[in-house]
């Protein structure tokens, strides 16, 4: 394959498919450098047209929540008492600052997500 900039959804596809026949090649060799730069190609046009919008604060711990296998119960250390962590988790109480920090620790959420704005209900 010809390596050249990814301009159309057509060129995306050709590119994901020869990745997807070269993707085991050893890595000094031809095609393993033909992987490496089709995988910088195609995530570079991923993200310029297939852009994914970062979660919610409360989408982002529930998230966590779930890779960790962590219950509801167990972010009460970091946001305060069993009722402040279920008022957060419902959307009815805004984060503060000290729980954005223990979550950010904890949870290794980044604090920019977690200061991100959001709606009550």
């Amino acid at each position: 394959m010809k390596i050249k900039p990814i301009k159309t959804d057509e060129q995306y596809y050709e590119a994901l498919s020869r990745l997807d026949e070269i993707f085991d090649a050893p890595e000094n060799s031809a095609e393993g450098e033909e992987a490496e730069i089709l995988s910088l190609l195609i995530d570079n046009f991923e993200n310029e047209h297939y852009k994914i919008e970062a979660p919610d604060p409360i989408e982002a711990i529930r998230i966590r929540m779930e890779e960790m296998d962590l219950k509801q119960k167990d972010l009460i250390p970091m946001i305060g008492s069993k009722s402040k962590t279920s008022e957060v988790l419902n959307r009815k109480k805004k984060l503060s600052v000290e729980m954005i920090r223990n979550l950010a620790e904890r949870l290794n959420i980044s604090a920019n997500v977690l200061i991100a704005n959001y709606t009550l209900k």
